[in-house]
C-alpha cells in the first residue's frame, strides 16, 4: 500500500511539473508571438510613416526635423543658373544670421579620398586596375581587391572589421574608428583573401582606409598632411580639413593622429568651402571629372530609400549616381552631424545639406538635399531661396587656385532605420 501511495505521489509530482513546464512553454509563446506583433507592428507603422515624407515640401521636412530643437543649426546651400547662396536654420526652421559654422562631413570625405586616387592615377602612380599588393607589403598567395573595386565599394570587403580599441571606443562614447591604426588595417589586410571574381556592391569603410594606405605608398606622405594640402592649397578650400576637434558646434568625433580610417569620414568644412566644392563638380575640374563617371551598375536602392527619392543605381568613383533623376551624389554622417552634397551636370545646379543632428533624428540630410534638388530642378524653390535673395558670390572665387591641368510635434514621421546602417556609417 505504501509503495503504491509513492508511486502516485510520484506520479501526482511528474504530472505538476508537466503542466508547469507546459504553461511556462506556453508563456514563453505568447511572448515571443506578442513581440513578433509588436515588431511587426512597428515596422509597418515605420513604413506607413516613411511613405508620408514625398508629400512634405523641403521647407516642410526641414520644420519638421528642426521642430522644438534648440540645438539644431542646418546649413543649406543652393547653386542655380550659375548663382551661389545659402541660408541657415533653426528651431521651427527658423532662419538663423548667415554664419559659417564647422560641421563634420562623414562620408563625403570619401569623394577627396577618391579625387586623390584619381589624381594619382593621372600622374601616373596608380593603375585603377591593379591589386592593392602592388602597393602595399602584402604576403603572396592571397586574393586581393582592385582600386577600381575599392573606389566602388565592390571588393568584397566588409563594412569594417573588429578591432579591439571598438571596446574602450564603445564604453567611452567615442568615434568606433578611433584608435585603429594603419598596421592594424594592413595586418587585417594580409590575412583576407577575396577569391570571387565579383562582388556585390557593399559600402565599406574599410575599403577606403585601405585606399588611404595605398595613398600613402605613392606619396611618402601621410594621408592627413596630404589631404590637408590637397583640399586647402590645392583646392582653395581653406576651411576644409582632416579633423583637428576645432569648431564652433561641438560634438565632434575623436581622432588619433594615427588612424587608419580618417579617408573614409574625418574632414571637417563649412557650407561655404562645400558650396565651392560643388561648383568645382559642375565644372568639370580635372580632379573630378572622372570621378563622375560610371564604373559600376550597383542598384542599390531598396523600397523605403525609393520611396524617400533616394536612388543608387551606379557609381563612379565614390560617387553615387542615380540614373533616374540624372543627378550625382554623396551624403555623410557621424555620430552627432550629417550631410548631403548633389549636383546635376546636366542642368548644372547643386544643393548642399549640413546637419548637426544625428542621422537618425527624424528626416537626415540626405532626404532633405533631395528635396531641394528635386524643387530647383523643377523650378519650385523660390519660397526657400527667394530670387531677391543676393547671391552668396557673383563669381566663383576658387576656380584661379586649382591648377588647370590633367592631373589635377509636428506629425510623426521618423526616418527609415536602416537608412544609413546599409552605407555611409563613417
Amino acid at each position: 500500500m505504501a509503495k503504491h501511495n509513492t508511486i502516485g505521489y510520484r506520479g501526482f509530482i511528474m504530472s505538476r511539473r508537466k503542466r508547469k513546464t507546459k504553461i511556462m512553454f506556453t508563456i514563453i509563446i505568447a511572448a515571443i508571438f506578442c513581440a513578433a506583433l509588436a515588431f511587426g507592428g512597428i515596422v509597418i507603422y515605420g513604413k506607413h510613416q516613411i511613405s508620408k515624407i514625398p508629400e512634405l515640401t523641403f521647407l516642410e521636412a526641414l520644420e519638421y526635423t528642426t521642430k522644438d530643437n534648440q540645438d539644431a543649426v542646418i546649413s543649406v546651400g543652393i547653386i542655380k543658373d550659375g548663382e551661389i547662396s545659402y541660408k541657415v536654420y533653426g528651431e521651427n526652421g527658423t532662419e538663423l544670421p548667415a554664419e559659417l559654422h564647422t560641421y563634420e562631413i562623414g562620408s563625403i570625405t570619401k569623394t577627396f579620398t577618391a579625387a586623390l586616387i584619381n589624381k594619382a592615377i593621372s600622374e601616373g602612380k596608380i593603375n585603377i586596375d591593379d591589386t592593392i599588393e602592388t602597393y602595399l607589403p602584402l604576403p603572396d598567395g592571397n586574393a586581393y581587391p582592385t582600386i577600381k573595386e575599392l573606389l566602388t565599394h565592390t571588393s568584397g570587403y566588409k563594412g569594417y572589421y573588429f578591432e579591439s580599441p571598438m571596446i574602450a571606443n564603445f564604453f567611452m562614447g567615442r568615434n568606433d574608428f578611433c584608435g585603429i591604426t594603419k598596421a592594424m588595417v594592413l595586418d587585417k589586410a594580409s590575412n583576407l583573401s577575396m577569391g570571387k571574381d565579383s562582388y556585390r556592391f557593399n559600402y565599406s569603410n574599410y575599403g577606403y582606409a585601405v585606399l588611404g594606405l595605398v595613398l600613402e605608398s605613392v606619396y611618402d606622405m601621410d594621408y592627413t598632411a596630404l589631404a590637408n594640402d590637397f583640399m586647402q592649397n590645392g583646392l582653395g578650400l581653406t576651411d576644409t580639413r582632416i579633423a583637428d576637434d576645432s569648431g564652433d558646434l561641438g560634438n565632434y568625433w575623436d581622432w588619433e593622429a594615427d588612424d587608419a580610417y580618417l579617408p573614409a569620414g574625418a574632414v571637417t568644412s563649412n557650407i561655404a568651402d562645400m558650396l565651392s566644392y560643388a561648383q568645382m563638380q559642375l565644372d568639370g575640374n580635372p580632379y573630378f571629372a572622372e570621378c563622375h563617371k560610371s564604373l559600376n551598375t550597383i542598384n542599390a536602392s531598396t523600397k523605403d530609400y525609393e520611396t524617400m527619392g533616394i536612388h543608387m543605381d551606379e557609381i563612379g568613383m565614390s560617387w553615387i549616381i542615380d540614373t533616374e533623376n540624372n543627378i550625382i551624389w554623396h551624403n555623410g554622417a557621424t555620430g552627432d552631424y550629417n550631410g548631403y552634397l548633389g549636383f546635376s551636370l546636366k542642368t548644372g545646379a547643386a544643393v548642399v545639406v549640413l546637419s548637426n543632428l544625428a542621422p537618425n533624428y527624424r528626416i537626415p540630410a540626405t532626404v532633405l538635399g533631395i528635396k531641394l534638388l528635386m524643387e530647383l530642378e523643377n523650378e519650385s524653390y523660390e519660397s526657400v531661396f527667394s530670387q531677391n535673395s543676393p547671391p552668396m558670390y557673383s563669381t566663383f572665387p576658387f576656380c584661379s587656385a586649382v591648377p588647370q591641368n590633367p592631373f589635377p510635434e509636428p506629425q510623426k514621421i521618423p526616418p527609415s532605420p536602416n537608412l544609413y546602417s546599409a552605407f555611409f556609417a563613417a
